[in-house]
């Protein structure tokens, strides 16, 4: 694609209306972020020019780059967070790093003290370029404004081609009012989408892998967020039923075939996966990793697949293939182009096998994993217990829903039970790091970029406490975001582990009580407290159809008492 220029190229302007050019070159629509004394003139560039990009005021500069973050997921484009100085470089890290190690283009940019101001006991002064290098994937800081253009576009051709990943970039005070070259504002307007230029495996180790694929008796794909990355998932579908093969996934990876597919796995893995599912894991003769790492919750620490088991292993990133297993062939490669690539191999060379027997031995332990589900969804004990909650959202919300769910009670019940029965970014859950405050602000951010979509964002109390605040920007913007808190009055994944691994010694993990709907309202939110199950789905239903932001304050079952799918937890 050619060049896109976006102002005249004669003359000059100031850092900041450059840098507002500049994202405006690569097609970014909003901005996450938060106002600082050394924001001014960016601030002042955003409000003068017009440029057309939506810029969203958040309460928390972690807030910012969350939403950005779950905008990237969902939208394609990169999520554009920024900050001041100080407290809000500090600050902004958290959601920077999380979409970092998730391989999710997010641009962060945070304003300065001046050049001229450096090592003089400038108020909010640190090392920006130390403290963001080990935590992206490309980062500088400006110090003359001619670089600006240029460290812009490098900022977006790092973020969207390779493996996708985080940047950052420092603007000092004195940079964003020195002048920048009109005729430099120009971008390659194709790096504002991910993956922006994909690369093709070697087509000798294409040749392998099919032949393996074609010789195994129980293949199985364990598929990562690196598929839904992509948009891989026509390819993967095709690929395992011309080969008759299983398709697990990851957390992330969750979306990367319809969960109604007759060869869906399901979530595998410590944290969503079951005994069932587990099973046909480990029965396995050869494991096709895609975009997934292969880390430590994915396969059980290491222990499912067993060693021995034959490995093929896809990923943009040729540092994460070998590392846990011995891969027979490594298919470094865009996840799209290496299973077409695949299918197309397949299909010269290959028969089609038929996937009755994969189908079949899926359909029986998705029946045992449906089955135990039930008869805790349908129960009418109180506090409420999660698999009811899964069970209600399941029958009232719209299939093109997103769920944004926070890394504690949320993560696991809605991996393991909740069917999408379209493939796609559907589920969002933040496995990098598992902050907990991620999915409140997140959800925003999904709105912001797919608003067509219903969303929902689940979170435990805990997770509620540390960003209620958002509240207040979901009601400014006018987001019919549907919250679901899980209380149950304490830090229960914690808890749970205190429980299992340390006898029930309980220490610092509960807290008092909270009248979460009480909160919501007085952020102006629309807000349902439920304790009775018989309640809850008339309660569900009016919050999904109001049309503003709402809450349900559900009064849960506590994890150290229930029958989570986390498999360290079953004894």
């Amino acid at each position: 694609m050619d060049s896109h220029r976006t102002i005249p190229s004669d003359g000059t302007l100031g850092g900041a209306e450059a840098l507002v050019h500049m994202l405006h070159a690569h097609g970014v629509k909003h901005v996450f972020g938060l106002c600082g004394d050394t924001s001014l003139p960016l601030y002042d560039a955003f409000a003068r020019l017009p440029h057309g990009i939506a810029h969203v005021l958040t309460r928390d500069e972690r807030s910012a780059a969350y939403m950005a973050d779950a905008y990237a997921r969902v939208s394609g484009r990169v999520g554009v967070c920024e900050g001041p100085s100080g407290g809000g470089a500090t600050y902004i890290l958290p959601g920077l790093v999380e979409a970092n190690e998730s391989s999710v283009p997010v641009l962060g940019i945070t304003t300065d003290i001046s050049v001229s101001a450096r090592g003089r006991y400038t108020l909010t002064e640190l090392d920006q370029e130390s403290l963001f290098r080990p935590l992206t994937k490309w980062n500088t800081v400006i110090d003359r404004a001619s670089k600006l253009p240029e460290t812009v576009r490098t900022a977006f051709r790092q973020m969207t081609t390779g493996k996708p990943g985080a940047a950052h970039i420092g603007l000092p005070l004195d940079v964003q009012r020195e002048p920048v070259d009109a005729s430099d504002i120009w971008a390659q307007r194709e790096l504002g989408l991910c993956p922006a230029w994909r690369s093709a495996p070697d087509p000798a180790a294409v040749t392998c892998a099919a032949a393996l694929l074609a010789a195994a008796e129980r293949p199985l794909f364990i598929c990562g967020g690196g598929v839904v990355i992509a948009g891989a998932e026509v390819e993967l579908a095709a690929l395992a039923q011309h080969a008759g093969a299983m398709v697990a996934t990851t957390i992330s990876g969750k979306g990367s075939i319809a969960e109604n597919h007759p060869l869906a796995l399901g979530v595998v893995g410590s944290n969503g996966g079951t005994p069932a599912t587990r099973e046909l894991v480990s029965r396995a003769d050869l494991v096709v990793f895609v975009g997934c790492r292969a880390g430590s919750v994915t396969t059980e620490k290491w222990s499912v697949p067993k060693r021995g088991t034959r490995i093929v292993h896809v990923d943009i990133d040729p540092g994460v293939i070998g590392v846990s297993y011995p891969t027979e062939v490594a298919l470094v490669g865009d996840a799209k182009l290496t299973l077409a690539a695949l299918n197309a191999e397949f299909a010269r060379n290959h028969k089609a096998r038929p996937d009755k027997l994969a189908a079949a031995a899926i359909a029986e332990a998705k029946r045992g994993k449906f089955d135990a589900f039930r008869s805790l969804a349908e129960s009418a004990a109180t506090p409420i217990r999660p698999e009811r909650v899964v069970a209600e959202l399941q029958r009232v919300l719209p299939r093109d829903a997103i769920i944004v769910a926070d890394p504690g009670t949320p993560c696991p019940y809605f991996a393991a039970y909740y069917q999408f029965d379209d493939p796609g970014r559907h589920f969002i859950s933040n496995r990098a790091h598992g902050a907990l405050g991620y999915s409140l602000s997140a959800a925003l951010g999904a709105w912001h970029g797919r608003p067509q979509s219903k969303v929902v964002a689940v979170m435990g109390d805990g997770s509620f406490g540390f960003t209620c605040g958002e509240l207040e920007t979901v009601v400014r913007c006018k987001a019919p975001i549907t919250f679901v808190v899980l209380s149950n009055s304490m830090y229960g994944w914690i808890k749970a582990g205190q429980k299992t691994s340390y006898g029930g010694r309980y220490f610092g993990v509960d807290f008092q009580q909270t009248q979460h709907a009480r909160v919501a309202e007085a952020f102006g939110v629309k807000a349902w407290r439920v304790e009775d199950p018989a309640q809850l789905r008339a309660a569900i239903a009016a919050a999904v159809q109001y049309p503003g932001p709402t809450l349900l304050d559900i009064v849960c079952q506590p994890l150290p008492e229930s029958a989570a799918p986390v498999s360290e937890w079953i004894v």
